[in-house]
């Protein structure tokens, strides 16, 4: 759906995207990460022709974003970060004029507004003016907007900036539904949302491609990609002295709790268990232990090692 081939794009000499090449296929729901002015806007908008690259190449559905953007633009539905509403206009008109534009009219016109209307539960504000709305239901205009023409390819930026929990969960099942049917590009700082929603990520870090992987196998990929957690009743200093002396272990971080008793998280090799040894060394030093496990790796511990490491 998506191909991508040594794209750059340079600003008065400061280059925004480097030289990034990358594929998005057919019915993949794919986040898109990177810290703020890493390239994600940028490389989104020169997909959806709304800026053009300085060089190289991108195809959308097998059209050049260059030389057929009138093609790609109507198999692209773009949502931006900061979605711009006349607020002035209600919900109803305003998906109307939006379809119009889009050379959506008359009857088709009609069913398409009715279809997005109902996708983005907007039927119970479609009457209402859209300054009068709140800011999830406002997302939630700007994403049916997007939809109006049917694309194959729906790019979000940032989708759920500004919502409270309940509507971030609402929009976050409305993407995971349209994933269903469309290939779905998702930038978001919200990174258990993309754990939750996307099959696939890409990790664009100063302008290049740091990183394609599903989350699972980017967790792998980490230096520090083991962890497990304990509480044990014992002398702090001794303790980590211990800890950090077993096999695997690449970092011992021990916290004084109450009643003499210690919280530690060893950090370790992704194939080592430490959890065995860590029983047998309380149990052969007598320290009482009330709590081992093996903690997960989230994607938020995985981006921030990719991108603070400079991993390529």
């Amino acid at each position: 759906m998506i191909k991508v081939e040594g794209l750059t794009k340079k600003y008065a000499g400061i280059t925004a995207i480097d030289a990034i090449s990358f594929s998005v296929e057919k019915g993949e729901i794919v986040g898109f990460l990177g810290p703020n002015g890493a390239g994600k806007s940028t490389t989104m908008r020169i997909l959806s022709c709304f800026l053009p690259a300085t060089s190289g190449k991108a195809s959308v559905a097998g059209f050049d974003v260059a030389t057929q953007s009138r093609e790609v633009r109507s198999r692209v539905g773009y949502m931006p970060e900061n979605v711009a509403l006349y607020p002035e206009m209600r919900v109803q008109e305003y998906l109307e004029y939006r379809a119009a534009l889009k050379g959506i009219r008359g009857r088709t016109n009609r069913q398409r507004v009715n279809a997005v209307k109902e996708l983005c539960s907007l039927r119970d504000v479609e009457s209402k003016l859209i300054g009068a709305l709140s800011k999830g239901y406002r997302q939630r205009v700007g994403l049916a907007d997007a939809l109006l023409h049917d694309p194959d390819l729906l790019i979000l930026d940032e989708p759920t900036i500004g919502l409270d929990p309940n509507q971030i969960r609402q929009v976050r099942q409305l993407i995971k539904d349209l994933g269903k049917r469309h290939t779905i590009l998702l930038s978001t700082h919200i990174l258990p949302e993309v754990e939750m929603t996307c099959s696939r990520v890409l990790i664009i870090d100063r302008g290049r491609i740091a990183a394609s992987d599903t989350p699972e196998a980017l967790a792998g990929r980490v230096r520090t990609a083991g962890g497990v957690r304990a509480e044990i009743r014992a002398d702090s200093s001794a303790l980590d002295k211990e800890l950090s002396s077993l096999a695997g272990v690449r970092k011992s971080e021990v916290q004084t709790l109450e009643d003499g008793w210690c919280a530690c998280t060893l950090r370790t090799d992704a194939e080592h268990d430490p959890r065995e040894a860590v029983a047998k060394l309380a149990a052969e030093r007598k320290w009482p232990l009330r709590e081992l496990g093996r903690e997960q790796v989230s994607l938020e511990r995985v981006f921030a090692e990719i991108t603070q490491s400079g991993e390529r």
